[in-house]
């Protein structure tokens, strides 16, 4: 009894409660983080049009809006700066300011919020006047140490400002280790650090560039960023970070990644995430409506691939649309 038709495969899916007792289940909204875009003022809510049903938001919006991520059971939050144009400079400091609207964001939340775990973007291209991840030398090239430097001390106020976990997503060559080595002096050896490991330079970063007007002014971010050609140099980077103090590794893009999750996860016992980025996030609902796809369905089918794939926490925009999708 070794095929058809003593086997019959289709008796296992018969039911829905027979698929609904063998499939993996869907990712509870604990194992969510949302990521989300905070600007300086009061009573700001402005729609980000390349990515439907999400906004920036003002520390006082982003309050209600955070209240509503906890109650919803959504794991944390990852915060992203955008900077105001008139405090740009080529080393971006602004974002190590603990004035920065990020900053001022943290202490607000965990007031209001404290039980809302708060993760926090470090990195400088939507502070830099060039729009690139750290300071540029008289070549025009990133400086990886210099930007090491500036990195460390983004952490460190982030986690004054009571941040949970710092997470670099500048793909400098030692980040981690100048971080967690700065955290550590600084008296933040609890902080947890999730490093943007093997972040891919990738076409689908479109809406989130222009969500926080970080696109580089000249060039690319190719000679930093993965090669998304290059799969063994891109795992390599996770390695690094690992070796170098990471407590948990990440993905970016993710959906055109799942290898990459799958085989990372045979490397690694650290936790995974992956980020569900702006352009994933955008294409699904631009393909449902024009008819092409059923949104609900397809969020929850890509959801379902990125845990087989290994995926212990997914950040995706999905997260504020938790009960719109997975729920109803």
């Amino acid at each position: 009894m070794n095929g058809f038709p003593e086997v019959r495969l289709r008796r296992l899916r018969k039911t829905a409660q027979l698929r609904k007792m063998l499939d993996i289940p869907l990712p509870g909204p604990e194992r969510f983080i949302w990521p989300t875009f905070v600007v300086s003022g009061k009573g700001r809510c402005e729609p980000i049009n390349s990515m439907p049903e999400q906004n920036r938001l003002s520390i006082d919006r982003l309050l209600k809006t955070a209240d509503n991520i906890a109650n919803a059971g959504i794991g944390g939050i990852l915060l992203f700066g955008v900077a105001d144009t008139g405090k740009k400079d080529n080393p971006g400091t602004n974002a190590f300011s603990a004035k920065g609207t990020v900053q001022k964001a943290i202490r607000e939340i965990k007031r209001e919020i404290p039980e809302l775990l708060i993760f926090t973007d470090v990195c400088l291209c939507a502070y830099t006047s060039h729009g690139h991840c750290g300071p540029l030398d008289s070549n025009g090239d990133v400086d990886n140490d210099k930007a090491n430097a500036v990195l460390a001390k983004v952490a460190v106020s982030h986690a004054e400002a009571g941040a949970d976990c710092v997470a670099p997503s500048a793909m400098m060559d030692g980040q981690v280790r100048e971080i967690r080595k700065a955290l550590d002096k600084s008296g933040f050896d609890q902080t947890l650090l999730m490093s943007y490991s093997t972040k891919f330079a990738s076409a689908m970063y479109g809406p989130f560039r222009d969500a926080e007007n970080s696109a580089p002014g000249k060039g690319d971010r190719k000679g930093y960023q993965a090669s998304y050609g290059n799969q063994r140099l891109a795992l390599r980077e996770s390695q690094l970070d690992e070796a170098e103090g990471a407590d948990i590794l990440m993905v970016k893009p993710s959906l055109f990644y799942l290898d990459m999750l799958a085989k990372l996860r045979e490397q690694t016992d650290l936790p995974i995430a992956a980020y569900n980025v702006s352009g994933e996030y955008s294409m699904l609902i631009a393909a449902a409506e024009r008819g092409w796809g059923d949104l609900k369905g397809m969020v929850k089918e890509s959801t379902i691939a990125l845990s087989r794939a290994g995926t212990d926490i997914i950040i995706s925009y999905w997260a504020s649309r938790y009960k719109e999708i997975f729920r109803m």
